[in-house]
């Protein structure tokens, strides 16, 4: 299936239209040289789960936060190449990247947690408990 133009509008209503993959999914342009984070996100009756691969990347050059419905990563892949060696080929990407996901439901932030491992990084999101109201009938 062929990625479409994405579109944004500004303040005063203009269409400015992107080439696929040069928004991130907030619908914010991406840095120039920043990359954007691959995810699955999974979801539970009571949490949602994101997984992402972000192998070769240290806890410190880490950052996750989360902003009313919005949760970003952001990070950095360090890349040393041997004093003496030439590329053949770089496909790898190396250097920052980040991705910021709009969340389809209320998440407690401050039970949230994340693990890396093996080069997997999972964050696990506790959804909040919606409250209702009842409604009664007066006559």
């Amino acid at each position: 299936m062929p990625l479409l133009p994405q579109i944004k509008t500004d303040e005063n209503g203009e269409y400015f239209f992107f080439p696929p993959g040069e928004l991130t999914t907030a619908g914010e342009p991406m840095a120039a040289d920043e990359g954007e984070l691959s995810v699955d996100i999974f979801e539970t009756p009571t949490e949602l789960i994101l997984q992402s691969t972000i192998a070769g990347v240290k806890i410190s050059d880490l950052e996750l936060s989360l902003h009313g419905d919005m949760l970003t990563v952001r990070g950095r892949r360090h890349h040393e190449i041997p004093p003496a060696a030439r590329p053949l080929y770089t496909e790898c990407y190396w250097g920052s990247f980040s991705r910021s996901i709009i969340l389809p439901v209320e998440v407690r932030a401050d039970e949230a947690s994340a693990v890396l491992r093996s080069g997997v990084l999972t964050i696990t999101l506790p959804k909040r408990n919606r409250s209702t109201i009842p409604v009664r009938e007066i006559e």
